[in-house]
């Protein structure tokens, strides 16, 4: 089943502890850990269910390609990463 992790300042704003889930795709996976964690969802998404602009998703490493339907598929030993996406010079 793949695993869920939100980084450490995410975890500050919101309690969302890594955990493991069940889901084909990255948004399956998602939904299941905001079932969990429902406070985590807002900050993650926004109102029409697509990745904020300010998050960044990372499966295994790459950066997932559909950030709108959150749709690229998941491995059952996948690990899906979110966190905040930080720019600046």
């Amino acid at each position: 089943m793949p695993r869920v992790a939100f980084t450490r300042n995410l975890q500050r704003h919101v309690a969302c502890p890594p955990c493991t889930v069940a889901g084909a795709t990255v948004r399956e996976s998602l939904d299941e850990a905001f079932a969990r964690y429902p406070r985590a969802r807002g900050y993650v998404l926004d109102e029409h269910g697509a990745l904020r602009q300010h998050m960044a998703i990372f499966v295994d490493g790459e950066p997932v390609a559909d950030r709108r339907a959150l749709g690229d598929p998941v491995s059952a030993s996948a690990e899906i990463l979110v966190m905040q996406a930080l720019s600046g010079g």
